[in-house]
């Protein structure tokens, strides 16, 4: 399951952060036969799994702001960690976190595993806060771990700030 959910994570993470300069050309929205003319969202990339060929994209080549997507590093990370068993005491800093939440109260005492769901089920920014701390001791210190990785996997054009995008 956690080898699953590792790759899950990763290939979920690369179609979404890849630089736009590996691309090829692609039809984007506005052309009278889109099929995606009713999705509103102003970014949208769909490859072709087997060969990584861009099948559709729309503002591919934009700067946005990650949002929840953030979320799927601070996963990945979380799971890369090995301590997915480890008893996790909630601190002060995760509990009432602005916007979605899993509504933690601090000194709660969970898995770590279950924070990782929270995270990605309820989009839990209060998870994210939680599992930041947990593994290095504050939001800020973990952002600079998400954004080693993230050059790692070759994503130049990331940079994160914090665990949840917010």
């Amino acid at each position: 399951m956690k080898r699953f959910l590792y790759f899950f994570l990763c290939f979920v993470m690369l179609i979404s952060l890849l630089p736009a300069a590996s691309r090829a050309e692609t039809t984007g929205a506005g052309s009278s036969d889109d099929p995606f003319a009713d999705v509103t969202t102003p970014h949208l990339l769909l490859i072709e799994a087997e060969s990584g060929a861009v099948l559709y994209s729309r503002g591919a080549d934009e700067k946005a702001f990650p949002a929840s997507t953030t979320k799927i590093m601070t996963a990945l990370l979380a799971v890369e960690s090995g301590r997915l068993r480890e008893t996790v005491t909630v601190p002060k800093e995760a509990a009432g976190t602005e916007g979605s939440s899993m509504y933690l109260k601090a000194g709660e005492t969970l898995p770590l595993a279950d924070l990782v769901y929270g995270l990605m089920l309820t989009s839990g920014n209060d998870a994210a806060v939680a599992i930041a701390c947990l593994l290095d001791g504050s939001s800020a210190a973990f952002a600079d771990r998400m954004n080693a990785r993230a050059e790692a996997l070759g994503l130049n054009d990331t940079h994160f700030v914090t665990p949840n995008g917010l």
